[in-house]
């Protein structure tokens, strides 16, 4: 397992590699544009940064074979700057330089312009996982409980039931979840109707996670309840479970034993697996409820009528690594759930 832990974190960084310098070349390949701030000197500053960093070269004079202006400033002694952006590709040999050597990731053109990308995102990190966790804590459980329930109950009116409320529920978006729990909550009850501010009461920001992680968790509650569900009666089908019983285990020894631990092999990962989607999945429900998360920051950077490409960056970065880590721990757990795999990798 050692060994193929270490092949997969290896790869891993060299998938991320890969996806952060194909996403650096086709958004830097976009039509370049400035900074977006009413004050000059916060424009002239985030130029003579640039410069320094590496992306843009300061002339004295025009040089339109440079390519696109980015914009001028004259000092107050008459003396010119006209900036231009560097080629792409010494734009990315100097953001991998920044990288690896300032843990600079580039500067905000709009969302703060002239602030780092990296600590817009990471300041907002604690507010997506926060939500998209407690969601994941609370449908997971729930989700499995209803499926074995299902499962156990096949074919009886439990079962039915619990089969037509996850196929309606399943089947409605979470984003016009959000919306009808907004109205009917917030609008017509007690809890807030947006995203509470930083220096409200710790009771009205705790009743704020109410909304979005209903509105997280009702499809994952269905998707788990169903997958459970099918895996359990393939399962309890099986020759290998009747063979359990005639050995002499009974039903509740053979389940326990047998059946929920074969079921939960593909179960465990798919909790991972979730937990990606429901990540990704945010973005539209941050930007209903203005939760201040990197989903909404990454739908508010691509909105701008300039997007903020080094915010863009950033954010996918993050979730792609997310995404990466999630695969590795996903591809352990089936190691640790199945002894058979390991046995495999050893033998191989």
């Amino acid at each position: 397992m050692l060994k193929y832990s270490i092949k997969r974190i290896l790869l891993a960084f060299i998938t991320a590699f890969i996806i952060l310098t194909l996403t650096f070349f086709l958004i830097k390949s976009l039509p370049p544009t400035g900074v977006v701030s009413p004050t000059e000197s916060v424009r002239y500053a985030y130029y003579l940064d640039q410069v320094e960093l590496g992306y843009v070269v300061d002339k004295a004079e025009l040089h339109p074979e440079l390519g696109k202006l980015l914009e001028s400033f004259k000092e107050l002694d008459g003396t010119m700057h006209y900036f231009y952006v560097k080629p792409i590709f010494e734009q990315y040999t100097t953001w991998l330089k920044n990288i690896f050597t300032k843990w600079d990731w580039g500067r905000s053109t709009v969302i703060e312009p002239n602030s780092s990308a990296i600590h817009i995102i990471f300041e907002r990190l604690p507010v997506s996982f926060s939500v998209n966790i407690i969601a994941v804590f609370i449908s997971v459980p729930l989700g499995i409980m209803l499926g074995i329930l299902a499962g156990l109950k096949k074919n009886t009116w439990i079962d039915h039931t619990i089969s037509t409320l996850v196929m309606v529920f399943i089947s409605i978006p979470s984003f016009v979840v959000i919306i009808f729990l907004v109205y009917f909550l917030a609008f017509k009850g007690n809890l807030p109707t947006m995203w509470p501010t930083k220096d409200a009461a710790a009771s009205t920001r705790a009743l704020a996670f109410i909304i979005p992680v209903m509105a997280l968790s009702f499809g994952s509650i269905c998707g788990y309840t169903r997958f459970v569900r099918a895996e359990l009666c393939e399962v309890m089908s099986s020759e290998y479970l009747l063979l359990a019983r005639t050995k002499g285990l009974t039903k509740n020894q053979a389940i326990t034993r047998h059946a929920l631990r074969n079921a939960f092999v593909p179960i465990l990962p798919s909790i991972l697996a979730e937990f990606i989607g429901v990540f990704s999945g945010s973005m539209i429900l941050e930007s209903i409820y203005d939760i201040p998360g990197i989903g909404n920051i990454y739908i508010r950077a691509l909105n701008q009528s300039n997007p903020d490409y080094n915010v863009l960056l950033v954010d996918m970065a993050v979730f792609t690594i997310v995404g990466l880590l999630a695969g590795i721990v996903l591809d352990l757990s089936y190691g640790f759930i199945d002894p058979r795999i390991r046995m495999g990798e050893k033998n191989a």
